[in-house]
């Protein structure tokens, strides 16, 4: 969907869970922390302590699944549908998805621009939304490209099926798309 506060705002890689972008992935960059920040969610770059679930989660899988990141990267490319943090004024994460309508339409309409370049730019034979709002927008944005799209679940904890094993879950969904590695 889009940056978290603890994932890509402090990383700039999506789902960037510290610890898998810095210790599996080996970057190690600085961040710059940009003008206008929300004080309960400040931008510290690699010194951040928070951890990212959904970003443990996925990067965890794709290091069990493929144990380098060159492997991973051999078949995956992984990008947000909106590179944009959105918080509300008490500091909750704000998803594309409960943005006011008249927000929302302009921004999804630019967003489903970008992922359509990115898309002809990269040319990959499946494109995966990561949960029913990447795989809602990448149909939208594909529409009438004839490419093939689905779906895995989002590895959230606010997703209880996420809880439950979220490796073996889109092992099984992979699996069921047809898409093996």
């Amino acid at each position: 969907m889009n940056p978290g506060p603890w994932g890509m705002a402090q990383t700039g890689i999506p789902f960037g869970e510290i610890n898998a972008v810095q210790d599996w992935m080996k970057i190690t960059a600085p961040v710059g922390t940009p003008e206008n920040t929300h004080p309960a969610k400040p931008v510290t770059g690699f010194s951040c302590t928070r951890s990212e679930v959904s970003g443990r989660r996925l990067w965890g899988w794709a290091s069990h699944r493929f144990g380098t990141p060159e492997r991973f990267f051999q078949s995956f490319f992984v990008i947000n549908y909106c590179p944009l943090l959105f918080l509300e004024e008490g500091g909750r994460n704000l998803t594309p998805d409960r943005l006011r309508a008249g927000d929302r339409k302009p921004l999804f309409e630019i967003c489903d621009r970008a992922l359509l370049r990115t898309i002809e730019i990269l040319n990959p034979e499946c494109v995966i939304g990561v949960g029913l709002f990447a795989e809602k927008r990448i149909k939208t944005a594909l529409s009438g490209t004839g490419r093939e799209t689905g779906r895995i679940s989002h590895p959230s904890p606010a997703n209880p099926a996420a809880n439950r094993g979220w490796q073996a879950l889109i092992e099984r969904e992979f699996s069921e798309q047809g898409i093996t590695f």
